[in-house]
């Protein structure tokens, strides 16, 4: 195996790549990185046997040259290591070649690298995804899918399930929900290119978060496969595997109120900015608890308090407040979360009691759904 490459061109990848690597893995080949060089260019492949990440780079590009193939062959090498080496090489010129058994040359400029390689022969072979339904989205879209939703799943290993986003197909509709049993995040989208038929799959958040890493923040089309025990993002050049998650995921649909006793429409930016600042008091506090009330006037009054410390109130006019009046706490992080998901746009609060779950909606669009339950105080 012999081949030069641009080292620009070959960081790119690896900052993609490296992404699946964990050094947690039972499987020490997993703790490398596979080089796959052919006729065609190079492929590096990346796995924690929880999410594989491949990426191909082509031998040339737009009539630019990124790849002089000379010996074609597979080898992996250490991730970390490897990752570094070329990192801080001197030059954009990269000539690596596998000789003598296992030893594998890195050259750059006057710098040479002798490395031990491993065989490919033992690397997982990527994932299988014949039978998949497949839909697209937008790349600009999935990352707005994954910062609206994956916060909200869960951090504990308890139900397993919940630390996953679900994605489920439905009349033409593709529902993303998240939950930890404390607070729930839902985003609804229209796919433009369709799945033959429903699906519901758990997609892990933390896949989903590394995912997120990867995608750019241009509208170009994601390929989306979902198969029985993975999925595949397809996009140029890229392939991200996942495996999801199994179990039954909770009927959220019931959990979201119809009927309100209070609704409050607010400028979500100014609402965030002062719990934030009420949030400063109550970080004191183990539970983070910020209270919400209204009295019958055009305000809302935000206030905490830590015996220790001291507290603070604050009042934030509504654009408009229906219904009755209100007195509800609620954890401050959760109610951040859930704003900076709304984005800072102005927003409807509905409310249905004191101890009843609450939910947050733009008032532009119904896509985007939060809810959040209230903490017992007064």
């Amino acid at each position: 195996m012999q081949f030069e490459i641009m080292r620009d061109r070959l960081l790119d990848g690896l900052s993609d790549v490296i992404k699946a690597i964990s050094h947690k893995v039972t499987t020490p080949i997993l703790t490398g990185i596979k080089l796959e060089a052919t006729e065609k260019g190079l492929t590096m492949t990346g796995s924690d046997s929880d999410i594989t990440i491949s990426t191909f780079i082509p031998l040339e590009e737009d009539g630019t040259q990124i790849i002089r193939m000379i010996q074609p062959g597979t080898l992996v090498l250490q991730a970390k290591v490897f990752n570094e080496i070329i990192r801080k090489l001197p030059t954009n010129e990269v000539m690596i070649e596998l000789r003598d058994g296992m030893k594998t040359h890195i050259r750059s400029g006057q710098s040479e690298f002798h490395i031990i390689a491993q065989s490919a022969d033992e690397y997982p072979i990527l994932p299988d995804v014949k039978d998949a339904e497949r839909f697209e989205l937008p790349a600009d879209l999935m990352k707005s899918i994954i910062r609206e939703t994956v916060f909200a799943v869960s951090q504990q290993e308890t139900r397993p399930v919940l630390t996953g986003v679900q994605w489920t197909m439905k009349e033409d509709e593709l529902y993303c929900i998240a939950t930890d049993s404390h607070r729930l995040a839902r985003r609804i989208i229209t796919p433009e290119v369709q799945a033959s038929i429903p699906f519901n799959a758990v997609i892990p958040g933390k896949s989903l978060q590394e995912l997120s890493k990867i995608l750019p923040d241009h509208s170009n089309p994601v390929e989306i496969f979902i198969a029985n025990q993975q999925v595949l993002f397809k996009l140029h050049n890229v392939l991200f595997y996942s495996r999801l998650l199994e179990g039954n995921y909770p009927d959220t649909s019931r959990l979201i109120p119809n009927e309100y006793k209070t609704s409050i429409t607010v400028n979500g930016r100014n609402l965030l900015q002062a719990i934030d600042r009420a949030s400063l008091l109550a970080r004191e506090d183990r539970n983070n608890i910020v209270h919400f009330s209204t009295d019958g006037s055009s305000h809302i009054q935000i206030s905490s308090n830590s015996p220790d410390v001291g507290n603070v109130e604050e009042l934030v006019e509504a654009v408009q407040i229906e219904g009755e009046p209100l007195k509800i706490s609620f954890s401050a992080k959760y109610m951040m979360d859930a704003l900076k998901a709304i984005d800072g746009q102005d927003l409807m609060i509905h409310f249905t009691g004191s101890m009843r779950p609450f939910i947050l909606k733009s008032i532009d669009s119904e896509a985007i759904l939060q809810l959040i339950l209230p903490v017992r105080t007064f």
